[in-house]
């Protein structure tokens, strides 16, 4: 099973490059900027991703992110997780990157995108792995905030796809960022939007009707109104699940309660992604094999999911079209 997922073409469209950063990177970024971090050890760092939820994890991604300060930085991180994912058999990614986590400590906004954007051009020359960037926004900051944050970006259009929002999401609904995503759209950029996590089903709702998203990142919690339901098979609107990062955040107890076979079953336009797989305990593979094992998922299951993936992106058509025809020819 793990050679006919990693066999398979996937999409990543649910990963933070911040949240990639791992314990033994953290140690040489430390070292390099001469911070002293509060481990002993790498063991002891990755010892102490206990979370109880969203804001206890989001404590330590910031801390982490603050070793990230000059371009060859945020290069090293994206690179070290291009090369994962290649291994695992992702052959697109879209990727997640919070700048006002940098901005606001001082790191200019070209240093973040230029070190993100040569590792994403040095994969593709090299595996051949196509991307998009999306800017996400820190929602428990002020929609005045992410609105500067915007104008900032938008010197850089022709190689942001898409805005999205991400961080806090209980007491930070969807219509906050009304204005912003209008500006967005306006300028032509795509729009997505982390909604369902542990915020309520009528956030999915909010970021479809105000924000006028194309992707819902998480979602898992729509099955709270099935009338929502019924809309996003209907629509056919991808939710970008992270299954072990809801059990790393106690979104469910445990795997085998993850309700992602059931939303499939329900043909919903469900994929699968690492959201912030060096604190959640693994990447893209690590996320379909803990699924499929927990929940029984048949081959064709898995298949489908890749299959979904691709839908899902940004890809053009025929760049879809190209990678389904390899999906099920493998699935065969």
């Amino acid at each position: 099973m793990e050679q006919f997922i990693v066999s398979l073409p996937k999409a990543e469209l649910h990963l933070h490059i911040e949240g990639t950063l791992e314990p033994e990177m953290a140690f040489r970024l430390a070292a390099k900027h001469g911070v002293v971090l509060p481990y002993a050890s790498v063991e002891a760092m990755r010892q102490a991703y206990q979370f109880t939820n969203l804001q206890s994890f989001l404590d330590i991604y910031y801390a982490g992110a603050d070793l990230l300060r000059d371009e060859a930085d945020f290069h090293a991180l994206t690179a070290a997780y291009l090369r994962k994912a290649h291994e695992q058999g992702v052959v697109h990614v879209e990727i997640f990157f919070d700048p006002q986590t940098h901005t606001q400590r001082g790191v200019a906004f070209a240093s973040v995108v230029g070190g993100i954007r040569r590792a994403l051009l040095e994969a593709e020359r090299e595996w051949g792995i196509t991307h998009r960037l999306i800017l996400c926004f820190l929602r428990h900051l002020s929609a005045e905030e992410a609105m500067r944050t915007l104008e900032e970006a938008l010197a850089y259009r022709d190689i942001i796809t898409a805005v999205g929002l991400d961080s806090s999401e209980s007491g930070h609904p969807p219509a906050k960022f009304a204005a912003v995503f209008e500006r967005a759209r306006s300028a032509g950029l795509l729009t997505v939007a982390h909604a369902g996590e542990e915020g309520p089903a009528h956030y999915i709702s909010e970021a479809l009707d105000i924000l006028q998203v194309r992707r819902i990142d998480h979602g898992v919690r729509c099955e709270e109104d099935p009338e929502l339901v019924r809309r996003l098979v209907r629509d056919r609107v991808p939710l970008t699940v992270c299954p072990l990062s809801n059990v790393k955040l106690q979104v469910f107890d445990r795997i085998e309660s993850h309700n992602l076979k059931r939303l499939l079953d329900l043909g919903l336009c469900v994929t699968v992604n690492s959201d912030d797989p060096a604190y959640f305990g693994g990447y893209v593979l690590e996320n379909y094999l803990a699924v499929q094992q927990a929940l029984d998922l048949s081959k064709a299951d898995v298949a489908r999911l890749a299959r979904n993936s691709i839908e899902a992106s940004f890809l053009s058509a025929p760049e879809q079209r190209r990678w389904l025809a390899v999906i099920d020819r493998a699935a065969v």
